[in-house]
């Protein structure tokens, strides 16, 4: 090949490059969060209400660059609820959610020792945290943590989507 047909293919495969890199910016980004069950007395469970989206879920949110995802989930329940797990949270499973023009993998974690801890509440982002029981979950419960909770609890099958 000829320097300047080189030179030709090198431009063609740099704009080639360039186009198909542009052209990703306008699909679903990849995300990586985390959620974390904790459990009270009697069975019950931790659920957030947010101030910006509807229903309650879990504890929960973005990983932030350099933190694993256990520390994520433990960060995101400090931040919501106020409250650290005394042990290692353990993971109970990785699930894909295709919703809000993303492609979200969420870790979800299961702490069952918990204390309280000091701080200020974030009230632009929580509207409540609260316990309920397991059985009797409130009005606007989203499906996903509904599902999670019939995997722990009930053996359901685990699905790999949230």
């Amino acid at each position: 090949m000829s320097a300047g047909l080189g030179k030709i293919a090198g431009v063609i495969g740099f704009a080639y490059h360039r186009v198909l890199r542009f052209s990703r910016r306008g699909r679903w980004p990849l995300t990586m969060g985390v959620r974390i069950m904790v459990f009270g007395p009697d069975d019950s469970v931790l659920l957030v209400r947010h101030t910006y989206a509807a229903g309650w879920h879990f504890p929960g949110g973005a990983v932030d660059p350099r933190e694993t995802l256990a520390e994520a989930a433990l960060r995101e329940l400090r931040e919501e609820a106020l409250m650290a797990s005394s042990t290692e949270p353990v993971l109970f499973g990785v699930y894909f959610n295709l919703t809000e023009n993303k492609s979200d993998h969420i870790a979800l974690f299961v702490a069952k020792d918990w204390i309280n801890v000091e701080g200020k509440t974030r009230p632009l982002e929580i509207a409540e945290a609260k316990f309920f029981p397991v059985r009797d979950l409130p009005q606007g419960t989203t499906g996903g943590t509904r599902r999670r909770l019939n995997e722990f609890f009930d053996g359901a099958a685990k699905s790999q989507r949230w």
